[in-house]
């Protein structure tokens, strides 16, 4: 049991060092408590590596891999669209006083996008594979701290990150990222044959065009409010 946990803690920290799920632990992280984004972490991966070690191999004919990433893609998305809308244009929003944060909603928010993300994901399949051969506990247990291991990296740095920048640029951020995330996931779920050069590539389209349109939208902002940019032109008339 021992050496089955330590194989699947190794092998599962090792396969999401630089995967999608870490960059979406850093992100989270930058928005709200690290112990409600490290709980619904491992809620997620408990419950979805609990279902790979137990449907095994059928799992990837049980599940539709697709319709669960074009679902998983649109949340990001919704999730990035709705967080650059808090903070587009708001660059006074680092002197305003923060309310009191909940942490249910974020809890779940955070489960219900690392589920979508994981379902069907290497990880997943690498975990069915390992319980096979292996007791499926040990397994289950393995694939799940060591995911979480891998992710708590990610938060930590997304604390660090986060000490050294203002709320507002972190919500930015943030938004950005997840329109990253929701673009990829859906180039991954409709075109399959994209190498992973090309699909970041173009996954990089829709960040990079909201951040154009946050900056215009920025200078604009900043432009009607400078009473020496808007008297001049009446000064000009005259």
């Amino acid at each position: 049991m021992i050496t089955t946990i330590l194989l699947s803690v190794g092998i599962v920290f090792l396969a999401e060092l630089g995967d999608k799920s870490q960059l979406m632990a850093l992100t989270f992280a930058l928005r709200h408590r690290w112990w409600v984004v490290l709980g619904g972490i491992a809620s997620a991966t408990a419950a979805v590596h609990l279902i790979s070690v137990g449907v095994g191999y059928f799992l990837g004919a049980a599940l539709p891999t697709r319709a669960i990433a074009l679902v998983a893609a649109l949340t990001f998305l919704a999730v990035g669209l709705w967080t650059l809308r808090e903070h587009f244009g708001s660059d006074d929003a680092e002197t305003e006083t923060e309310p009191p944060r909940s942490t249910t909603a974020p809890y779940f928010v955070v489960l219900s996008a690392f589920l979508l993300a994981e379902l069907g994901d290497r990880t997943m399949f690498a975990t069915a594979a390992l319980a096979t051969d292996n007791s499926w506990v040990g397994v289950w247990i393995g694939s799940t701290l060591g995911m979480v291991a891998a992710d708590a990296l990610a938060i930590a740095a997304g604390i660090l990150v986060g000490k050294h920048l203002p709320e507002h640029v972190i919500g930015i951020c943030s938004g950005l990222l997840f329109l990253y995330f929701g673009t990829a996931s859906l180039l991954t779920a409709t075109s399959p044959d994209l190498g992973i050069l090309t699909g970041g590539a173009l996954a990089t389209a829709a960040p990079a065009a909201a951040g154009i349109a946050l900056l215009i939208r920025s200078r604009r902002a900043r432009r009607n409010s400078d009473p020496v940019a808007v008297a001049e032109p009446a000064e000009q008339r005259r």
